[in-house]
């Protein structure tokens, strides 16, 4: 599934939307490879999202709830983590 946040592309493995003190979150699982770690980490930085589920009709403004990922070393060049997020809407 494609997902934009911030308009960066991430394909994701699992999607699953569900309700929270009556907000909408957005759970996402997907992989990060060591070309794309830094620029993944940069943009979580930011906190503050717009994200888009174009085949869910999703388009809406949203805040990190929960953010975990794998204990794996991605700065070695070959390497791919786990990353789950949780995005809950403002």
């Amino acid at each position: 599934m494609q997902v934009y946040i911030n308009d960066m592309l991430i394909n994701v493995d699992q999607y699953e939307l569900t309700e929270h003190k009556d907000k909408q979150l957005i759970k996402l699982d997907f992989q990060v490879t060591h070309e794309d770690y830094h620029d993944i980490t940069v943009l979580f930085y930011e906190n503050d999202f717009r994200v888009k589920i174009p085949s869910e009709r999703i388009d809406q403004h949203v805040t990190i709830h929960r953010y975990y990922t794998s204990f794996t070393n991605l700065y070695v060049e070959g390497n791919v983590g786990d990353f789950h997020v949780e995005l809950i809407e403002t």
